[in-house]
């Protein structure tokens, strides 16, 4: 794969690729030196729940791969017992031993349902973290500043506000900049909130005289509700392990503009592609392909033929009179359409029924006065309770 094919990939949902140019650097080096590029990403054993977000940084890894380099999959065992204060405005309890291990099988369990093992080290920070001596420790130590730790955002803010900060969580981005060191990184990834951490990589790596690691920060994967990060506790989730069903039914609950993000974050499937399609069949391939991926590509369409047979049964009358309107520009307002088929008895009417969430197109609620229906169909066009129509637009 030329190397601006790789760039198009691999930059894809990125917030930054640091330094600037640095990939496409790294990218020349490798070819030059007829090697792949070693590719690290940490994990820090925290939850035994894995979701969709969890996934985002697993689908850039599989693209890197796609491009024939090699995945460095860091399970940070070591750095668990310590607790990443990232983000946190208290200090963080630490995970037991015990706790660790647990949760670090759920993510070797997971993690080659997306990431080929025959381009995947699965690696534990324990390896040389474990035999690192008091004197090593302080001899990173002083590769960094208290200043420094300190125009980290969520340490700042706490110094500033008199909590507690322990000196244990300054190791924190000591300890998981030296894996990059240890592993001899060319790539690292991570969340947008671990850019301190990724630069403290670079920093040690030169410090130790080795040749500074690229780095690319991916934004964090809201969750259903469109707003918050995805989390458990907040019940806006699409778990990796749940049942085929519930995951397809919780992304079909997904927005139209969530979904295109969840497209371009955990796939590489063409956008414009996706922008073409109908808003309800995008979706349906997004929820299959997201089932398939953890239960097989058999699930995924049993999974959809179960929801539209469900979808099929809901209401829907035999005799749902069918009819043809006329595009323009390629498109009807729904506004127009809902007069002209005489579901409603003016655009007036039509605009308030829409704004009383009365409308579904095809099962999916329409909020928008000025949604378009494409070229297309047939539609099936709900309005409140009982107004149906299956429209054709031409």
């Amino acid at each position: 794969m030329q190397i601006s094919e790789q760039m198009e990939l691999l930059s894809r949902g990125t917030l930054e690729i640091l330094p600037k140019g640095g990939l496409e650097a790294k990218l020349n080096v490798a070819v030059k030196q007829g090697r792949p590029l070693r590719v690290k990403a940490g994990f820090d054993p925290t939850a035994p729940d894995l979701h969709l977000g969890h996934t985002v940084l697993l689908e850039k890894l599989r693209q890197f791969q796609i491009c024939g380099h090699q995945v460095v999959f860091l399970i940070g065992d070591f750095t668990g017992m310590i607790g990443d204060p990232t983000g946190k405005n208290e200090t963080r309890p630490p995970l037991t031993q015990d706790e660790v291990l647990v949760n670090a099988e759920t993510y070797k369990e997971q993690v080659f349902k997306i990431l080929d093992p025959a381009q995947t080290e699965v690696r534990f920070n324990s390896e040389w973290l474990n035999t690192l001596q008091a004197s090593d420790l302080i001899r990173i130590a002083a590769k960094a500043t208290v200043a420094r730790m300190l125009e980290r955002d969520d340490f700042e803010k706490r110094y500033k506000s008199g909590q507690s900060i322990a000196i244990h969580e300054f190791l924190y981005p000591l300890i998981q900049g030296y894996d990059s060191v240890a592993l001899d990184a060319d790539v690292e990834l991570g969340g947008n909130d671990q850019k301190f951490n990724l630069l403290m990589g670079r920093q040690l790596q030169e410090a130790y005289g080795k040749a500074p690691q690229a780095i690319l920060t991916m934004p964090l994967l809201e969750g259903l509700d469109g707003v918050n990060k995805m989390s458990k506790s907040l019940n806006n989730y699409v778990g990796v392990a749940e049942p085929a069903k519930e995951q397809f039914g919780k992304m079909m609950s997904a927005s139209d503009e969530l979904m295109l993000k969840y497209y371009e974050l955990l796939s590489d499937v063409n956008l414009d592609d996706i922008k073409a399609m109908h808003p309800m069949e995008a979706k349906k391939q997004l929820a299959a392909m997201i089932v398939g991926r953890f239960h097989g590509e058999g699930a995924g369409k049993a999974a959809r033929e179960g929801f539209e047979a469900q979808f099929a049964k809901k209401e829907i009358p035999d005799d749902v009179p069918e009819m043809t309107l006329a595009a323009e520009d390629g498109a009807l307002w729904v506004v127009r359409a809902l007069s002209e088929a005489g579901l409603t008895a003016s655009n007036g009417e039509a605009m308030r029924m829409i704004k009383q969430n009365a409308l579904s197109v095809d099962g999916e609620k329409i909020t928008d006065k000025d949604f378009q229906l494409q070229t297309g169909g047939p539609y099936l066009i709900k309005l409140g309770k009982r107004k149906f129509v299956r429209l054709t637009v031409k």
